[in-house]
């Protein structure tokens, strides 16, 4: 596995795929790798001809009082497990050519973006698809590989791709949990033993609520509140947010009659962690 830093270098590399007519998947990460990061890794390589993981800490989606500094990281482990499932090349950016001195030009979705995460973290969607954008520009992907973790993500990624006609399919991939259900996340390194029991909690609410859509029920205010109420039995949560919305156009529902993703945000120890889970009627 190769591994490039300069943004220049990577873009002559895929430009040279191009004209020798090969599909490049490419998976970009901001590293600490977890079993969710390699299920993306391998779509791409069975997928593709080339497969490029980029591996950046994204200053710009980070909120001042967020975790950027204290963001978990471990770049030689990170090769190593890419390189284990047939990474061809790791693009490693440095903030200075990403961002040089006197960048001045941003992209941002408007509507996707106001709610959810984009209420909770102002400014964290622009520095996503800002960086996204430079990104494909850099590796110039025929396929990009998601995580539905990250679903307002995955959504506002989309919408850029179609409103600025980029020439990239989005692959969304299935989140990956571990073994009690938690979904996996860098973040997951932040809890102790006790909060990581704790937070098993996010994913028995989500499978109450889908046990309670596959009865039959479809007011959204009933999940809802079934979910609240599960989450209120471990007193180590502490939600941020439960929202159920139309899984296109995520906005707010109030009966369930068409696909539909339930999103939530809490906090459990200094640990702000996020799920998802799709209702499909």
């Amino acid at each position: 596995m190769e591994v490039i830093e300069r943004p220049d270098e990577m873009q002559r590399r895929a430009l040279q795929w191009w004209r020798e007519g090969k599909v490049i998947g490419f998976v970009p990460t901001m590293g600490y790798f977890h079993e969710g990061h390699l299920a993306l890794m391998r779509r791409a390589r069975q997928e593709c001809d080339v497969v490029v993981v980029s591996i950046y800490v994204n200053p710009l989606q980070f909120g001042p009082r967020e975790d950027f500094q204290r963001y978990p990281r471990d770049l030689p482990r990170d090769l190593r497990m890419a390189e284990s499932v047939g990474v061809d090349v790791a693009f490693v950016p440095k903030d200075e050519d990403m961002y040089p001195e006197g960048f001045q030009t941003f992209v941002e979705v408007t509507e996707l973006t106001r709610g959810l995460e984009g209420f909770y973290r102002p400014g964290h969607f622009r520095g996503v698809t800002t960086v996204v954008a430079k990104l494909f520009n850099i590796v110039l992907p025929h396929k990009a590989y998601f995580g539905e973790k990250d679903f307002q993500q995955l959504r506002v990624v989309q919408r850029m791709v179609r409103d600025l006609n980029m020439p990239v399919e989005i692959v969304p991939c299935p989140t990956v949990r571990e073994e009690d259900g938690l979904a996996m996340s860098s973040r997951n390194t932040y809890l102790n033993a006790e909060e990581r029991k704790a937070a098993s909690a996010l994913f028995r609410a989500l499978q109450r609520a889908d046990q309670l859509f596959r009865e039959g029920e479809r007011r959204v205010a009933k999940l809802k509140a079934a979910i609240w109420d599960a989450l209120s039995d471990e007193p180590l949560v502490h939600p941020q947010y439960v929202e159920i919305v139309d899984a296109e156009t995520l906005q707010p529902i109030f009966v369930i009659e068409h696909p539909a993703v339930i999103l939530l945000a809490a906090f459990v120890g200094t640990a702000r962690l996020i799920d998802e889970w799709l209702l499909i009627p």
